[in-house]
């Protein structure tokens, strides 16, 4: 039967714990969440439980990478049940600070990611988002001070401003990304899934279908913008809004004008009702 996990809400019991685990031979990994775990995040801590002796999850919705208009009111809060999940997958710690620990009276200071987060993909829409995101996540980097931290690469502009945050500020860990876990019919797992109409859902897996086709296309040789171009058109008549659908380079996100100038990662965004769905996939 899987152990129980430690619950730390504060910087002194996270400190406890972690003091006696930085005595252990072996490594700790640590998967940042904001709870709502699907099997996307499961798959994630299953995988750090390969690669460190110890696992741990923090679990915080974060409210500085949320715009006034977005959803951080109504972002699904399930604490019991994120819990019962990770317990059942073994995890060692949960971190699960309330806002004022992490972010206390007089608290002024905020990480201003560039490279990677200013491309115009994400923050051409979200201009808030990264800076949020970069420093919630360096502060549970140096609060949980991991050996490694894992993240998904569905969100894979995320994963590439974590990764360039964490090398330009000597966290001295690695950052690595697992490949993004889907449904049956290709829709990306999102803990904002759940906000689909039947509808809507049924609609959802265009956008994963789309990317292929896109993929293919330039496999093949077609210009990139003419197959972007198309492939957002073909979203759209599906019923989808699109912020972007670009090929951009696969490591440092870059405008690409061929498929000769690098790797190539396709990312889209794009909005079906009051529910914006982000995917991407490699050429």
């Amino acid at each position: 039967m899987p152990r129980q996990p430690i619950v730390a809400r504060t910087l002194a019991e996270l400190d406890r714990v972690t003091a006696c685990y930085r005595t252990e031979v072996g490594r700790i990994a640590l998967v940042t969440t904001m709870g709502a775990l699907h099997a996307g995040h499961l798959a994630l801590v299953r995988f750090a439980q390969t690669k460190a002796r110890r696992v741990i999850v923090s679990i915080f919705v974060n409210p500085t990478q949320f715009a006034p208009h977005e959803d951080f009111g109504s972002y699904p809060r399930t604490f019991e049940t994120d819990f019962a999940a990770l317990r059942a997958t073994g995890v060692d710690l949960v971190w699960a600070p309330k806002a004022e620990v992490m972010y206390p009276p007089g608290f002024a200071t905020r990480v201003a990611p560039e490279g990677p987060a200013v491309v115009g993909l994400e923050d051409k829409f979200r201009p808030h988002f990264f800076g949020g995101v970069a420093t919630v996540v360096a502060k549970l980097f140096t609060q949980v001070r991991p050996h490694m931290a894992i993240f998904g690469e569905k969100d894979y502009q995320q994963l590439k401003v974590v990764t360039r945050m964490a090398a330009d500020l000597d966290h001295r860990l690695d950052v690595i990304g697992v490949p993004t876990v889907r449904e049956p019919d290709g829709l990306a797992l999102s803990s904002r899934n759940v906000y689909l109409s039947a509808e809507e859902r049924a609609r959802a897996p265009a956008l994963h279908r789309v990317l292929r086709e896109c993929a293919a296309r330039i496999v093949e040789g077609k210009p990139l913008a003419a197959v972007t171009t198309d492939g957002a058109a073909e979203l759209e008549r599906t019923g989808f809004v699109v912020d972007y659908l670009a090929a951009r380079h696969a490591e440092t996100l870059a405008p690409i004008d061929s498929a000769a100038d690098g790797p190539i990662r396709l990312l889209v965004a794009a909005r079906l009702g009051k529910t914006r769905l982000i995917d991407n996939i490699g050429v």
